[in-house]
């Protein structure tokens, strides 16, 4: 039997101590939100009959998700953060705003305080036997489609085993390794030299793999490469892009692929003369598009928690 008592003066009553609705002290906002989001787990409760064997299931879930440290990537994987993306989309809609590059979800592996470097640098610290090299390059320009100087492109991106420093298991790579910022020059350009990444999957034993095994789902990312970028009268930019050929580009886990971020890989020689490691190298043209900002302001800021070292 489905037993109903979610519409109960009782349950009602419930809910408004819960969040303390009665009250005027306390952060208004917070009771709200809090307030809501448990009557519409009330209400599933009710309208699924969940069990208490399930419930506290959950409740036990997420102490896992909350020790493995993986909140920020189930938000990835349930298309939370992509949703946030189709609202701010469609915020820029509604306030005219057209063309740019397009944005994509952050993810939850970016550290801040990579070194800042002039037009170009090389961010492949560590050796990787299994990556050739890849030189990433392109113009910013901004809402008026003229070249942005002195904006700041940082990039971010896996080695050959689907690991970022800072994150990677093993611990075997160095502080910063192909992670990077650089300043465009007069022209607007900048130009990354680094390796060729790949995609990568949930730890398999997470919390968050252990949900997604439950729905039938995989936990992988395509080979892509991450990057913010700001300048002073433009809005900030987070987006990646994709690498082409990639057989998951379109069977994203986080669902972040666009398919104007997916560049074309071109076959070039003369890495040597870059300082790369072999002579013939990949490259991507990967030209970006700022958007102005809105009454004076970015509302494109997203405060937060982000990894910080000093370099």
């Amino acid at each position: 039997m489905n037993v109903k008592v979610f519409d109960t003066k009782e349950v009602q009553d419930l809910l408004k101590a819960a969040a303390n609705l009665g009250s005027d002290d306390g952060n208004a906002r917070a009771k709200q939100i809090t307030h809501r989001l448990l009557s519409d787990l009330f209400k599933a409760i009710d309208d699924l009959d969940m069990t208490p064997d399930e419930i506290w299931t959950g409740v036990n879930y997420f102490n896992k998700l909350g020790r493995d440290g993986e909140a920020a990537l189930l938000a990835a994987g349930l298309g939370l953060e992509k949703y946030l993306d189709i609202r701010m989309d469609a915020e820029d809609r509604e306030a005219d705003i057209h063309g740019g590059t397009p944005r994509t979800i952050e993810g939850p592996l970016y550290v801040a305080g990579a070194p800042l470097r002039d037009g170009v640098t090389k961010i492949d610290i560590d050796a990787d036997e299994n990556a050739g090299p890849l030189v990433i390059r392109g113009t910013v320009t901004g809402p008026d489609r003229k070249p942005v100087a002195g904006a700041v492109v940082e990039c971010w991106h896996a080695n050959s085993k689907g690991f970022y420093s800072h994150f990677d298991p093993t611990g075997t790579q160095s502080e910063f390794n192909l992670r990077g910022a650089v300043k465009t020059d007069a022209d607007g350009k900048y130009e990354f030299r680094t390796l060729m990444p790949v995609g990568y999957g949930c730890p398999p034993q997470g919390a968050t793999q252990q949900l997604l095994d439950a729905m039938a789902r995989h936990g992988n990312r395509p080979a892509h490469v991450h990057f913010f970028v700001t300048s002073d009268n433009t809005r900030k930019l987070t987006t990646q892009i994709n690498i082409e050929g990639d057989p998951l580009i379109w069977d994203d886990f986080a669902y972040a692929t666009r398919e104007e971020l997916v560049p074309h890989v071109i076959e070039k020689t003369g890495g040597t003369a870059l300082g790369l490691k072999d002579d013939a190298y990949k490259e991507i043209q990967f030209d970006i598009a700022l958007t102005p900002l809105v009454e004076g302001k970015d509302n494109q800021l997203v405060n937060r928690p982000r990894v910080s070292v000093t370099a």
